[in-house]
């Protein structure tokens, strides 16, 4: 008869030794859950990130551009901070709040083990190269195509980006990082639009004194015939998005040394 009682109590011991297993792997489910995608989720800057909590937390939002620097200003950075950056491409600048309000919802769900129970103490981001491109038909086309969000709508978002913001991370530094620029020949974007869209973030942060700036679009423009992938093309090549997200770890690591 002894034999029987052992068994419930075996098998309570038994599962909750495999609930404790299951649980330590969901806050990581939960990421990868998020990301989706098989081809994102082995790129270096969409990995899981351990929080240490003795580190300072970083959050990279921003398109393709920032993607391809993530892993370089995490780099930079270990060691000296957490850094973790949105799970997708920002886009542009209409879709900001609700994937970061995606984010935060799943990562911070009470019932996953290790949930996001952090503050940001910095948020570097940027909105811009996918809000003055010109599309048609889901395809890029400077000439036929309707851009995505006009200087107005622009603006209106970028206002509602900081409020949000300063209403989500009261106590974080905010660094906006300048729209990288539009070379001649590109196929859905208007060279010299880049530096139009930076002049009216940078109207709006006159009222912001608080926010930073990251100014990748001066720090890049000079060396762009080294950086970019081709002729006509937005992105940069390895050395160029290295350069970048080295940059951005030195803004980022002097605004943490001043919070010391």
């Amino acid at each position: 008869m002894k034999s029987f009682k052992l068994i419930p109590l075996l098998a309570i011991i038994l599962c909750t030794f495999t609930g404790s297993a299951l649980a330590k792997e969901k806050a990581e489910e939960a990421w990868k859950k998020l990301v989706r995608s098989p081809r994102s989720l082995k790129r270096p800057a969409f990995q899981f990130v351990e929080n240490d909590s003795k580190l300072p937390n970083v959050l990279v939002y921003g398109d393709s551009i920032s993607i391809a620097y993530t892993g370089a200003t995490r780099e930079a950075l270990k060691g000296k901070a957490n850094v973790y950056r949105l799970y997708c491409n920002g886009g542009d600048s209409s879709s900001f709040i609700t994937k970061m309000k995606n984010m935060h919802t799943k990562m911070q769900d009470k019932k996953i083990k290790d949930h996001w129970d952090f503050d940001w103490d910095v948020i570097h981001f940027n909105v811009g190269l996918h809000d003055l491109k010109y599309m048609k038909n889901r395809k890029l086309d400077r000439v036929n195509g309707k851009q995505a969000i006009s200087p107005e709508d622009y603006e209106k978002n970028l206002n509602s980006i900081i409020a949000y913001l300063k209403e989500l991370a009261p106590k974080a530094k905010l660094i906006f990082v300048t729209t990288t620029p539009v070379p001649e020949g590109e196929a859905g974007r208007i060279a010299g639009d880049a530096a139009r869209y930076n002049q009216i973030a940078l109207k709006i942060l006159k009222n912001h004194p608080e926010i930073g700036v990251n100014d990748l679009y001066g720090f890049t423009k000079p060396h762009h015939k080294e950086w970019w992938t081709k002729p006509g093309n937005v992105h940069f090549n390895t050395k160029g998005a290295t350069a970048q997200g080295k940059e951005s770890a030195r803004i980022i690591e002097q605004e943490l040394k001043k919070r010391d």
